[in-house]
């Protein structure tokens, strides 16, 4: 809505088809989250050909693998929940130009920020973060990704 701001209905992104996303966990943990494990997310974007919602349809793109970390504890699992349905939406990746290397026609993140380093804190994509949970979620919530309530996911 371009008065509120809120999406309505399901937002698709531009993120290239035939992308993975896998999870697994481990006993260890991340600072800030001592008593929990951490959940493990890999990403894998195959390279390809730019389809027409990206700057140069037509074009070779490189693709991506990525990883990032969550704690395996009960906000963890809700942002793993929504990380899902954006990824299922195409909302996590898209093509351009990476900000890292500034290389043209790759697979880039598509602002929801993702904790890629177990330490090193918030400058170097790391834990400890403790802002870092509610952030994404936000992010996550202003592309009309939320947690559906318990009583209405049956309708």
């Amino acid at each position: 809505c371009p008065t509120c701001g809120r999406v309505y209905g399901v937002l698709r992104g531009t993120q290239p088809e035939g992308g993975r996303m896998e999870v697994s966990r481990t006993h260890s943990s991340l600072p800030g989250y001592e008593q929990y494990g951490t959940i493990v997310i890999r990403y894998s974007i195959p390279s390809g050909i730019q389809q027409e919602e990206h700057p140069s349809p037509g074009e070779p793109y490189s693709g991506a693998s990525r990883r990032a970390f969550l704690p395996d504890c009960p906000e963890g699992r809700r942002v793993l929940r929504l990380l899902r349905k954006a990824f299922d939406q195409r909302l996590v990746f898209t093509v351009g130009q990476s900000t890292s290397t500034s290389r043209k026609n790759t697979v880039t993140w598509n602002d929801v920020h993702h904790k890629t380093s177990v330490h090193g804190g918030p400058t170097h994509y790391g834990y400890p973060d403790p802002d870092y949970l509610r952030r994404v979620e936000e992010e996550l919530a202003a592309k009309g990704i939320r947690n559906t309530p318990k009583c209405l996911q049956a309708f």
